[in-house]
């Protein structure tokens, strides 16, 4: 007898459904794709890499027994670490900035982590979560700095997981693949994985407002305009992650778009997702008119909207941001 079953948390994570998306298939004439990451164990797509990260770091001698998890994160890859921590016996700090949404900090806290809440301030302060994660791990005995912008686990997950599972489960028929960028894990261990099975495949970026990588990509300079609701990703530096990725070419997705496509898959496909997976879905839009009919395209459904659900999904505050959704169909995306 034959038996599938995983072993713990661990041995969960992965393997997520391929979904069609049928209201954006139907309105563009391709066959839209979402990786549903928002079904692994721990909620997201950065299940993971924090995964390959503890595991890398066992393999390296970097955390011995009972040591300590630090991470500087937006809120997902934080969840995976806690989870995976107490699946193997480690104390888990995280540290990350004060303005993300309140469901994943107090998400974190119930976990067992220990959150410590710092400003929003760039990159070159170093008061910036990044910088801050380091110091205290450099302050503590037996303990690993997961350090996810640069330590290539992170893509060595996505190399070795998501890209030859969307590959396989496309049918290896796939023509284009978007998505956001914020460590640059996904989409550079994804892109680098596609665009060996085929050079052919158009791998684009999809970039939120207030970030440099758009720019980057189409102009060779970080140039960041304005802000953005959304939450981990976007970012002003390329990161040994990003740098791995296979890209073609990039588009700009607008909190508005954002918006509307979150209300608009939960409505038309009874999608609920979060604010990253809503830009990559406004990013698939764009790359199958940009292919034309008849393609298929993935794209990465990173986490579900339930913590967001204060924000993204709340009248009130949709109001006071000036982004009530009115669409009825994808006419936001002009």
């Amino acid at each position: 007898m034959t038996t599938d079953i995983c072993l713990g948390f661990s041995g969960a994570i992965g393997n997520t459904p391929l979904i069609k998306i049928e209201s954006l298939s139907a309105a563009t004439g391709c066959t839209i794709l979402g990786k549903a990451e928002f079904l692994n164990p721990g909620g997201s797509v950065k299940d993971r890499a924090a995964l390959f990260m503890v595991l890398q770091a066992e393999k390296d001698g970097a955390i011995a027994p009972e040591g300590t998890i630090v991470e500087g994160t937006a809120g997902n890859t934080g969840i995976g670490l806690a989870l995976v921590a107490n699946a193997k016996g480690y104390r888990c700090v995280i540290v990350m900035p004060n303005n993300q949404s309140q469901e994943k900090i107090d998400l974190l806290r119930t976990l067992g982590a220990e959150v410590e809440l710092v400003p929003p301030v760039p990159f070159s302060n170093p008061g910036n979560f990044y910088h801050v994660a380091r110091d205290r791990a450099e302050g503590l005995e037996n303990a690993f700095w997961a350090n996810q912008f640069e330590n290539m686990a992170n893509s060595d997950a996505h190399y070795h997981t998501t890209g030859p599972e969307i590959w396989h489960q496309s049918g290896m028929t796939l023509d284009g693949i978007i998505m956001s960028s914020g460590t640059g894990g996904t989409i550079g261990g994804v892109t680098a994985y596609l665009k060996e099975q085929n050079s052919q495949i158009a791998t684009y970026l999809i970039d939120p407002t207030g970030s440099g990588l758009y720019s980057f990509l189409t102009t060779g300079e970080f140039k960041a305009e304005g802000s953005s609701i959304t939450e981990g990703i976007g970012i002003n530096r390329e990161t040994a992650n990003f740098h791995r990725a296979r890209l073609d070419g990039a588009f700009q997705g607008s909190d508005r778009e954002v918006i509307e496509m979150a209300h608009y898959l939960l409505k038309h496909d009874g999608l609920f997702v979060g604010s990253s997976a809503a830009l990559n879905a406004v990013g698939a839009v764009r790359l199958a008119r940009q292919l034309g009919p008849g393609k298929v395209i993935a794209t990465i459904l990173c986490d579900g909207g339930g913590r967001y659900q204060s924000r993204m999904f709340n009248p009130e505050w949709l109001a006071e941001k000036g982004l009530t959704p009115t669409a009825q169909d994808l006419e936001f995306l002009g």
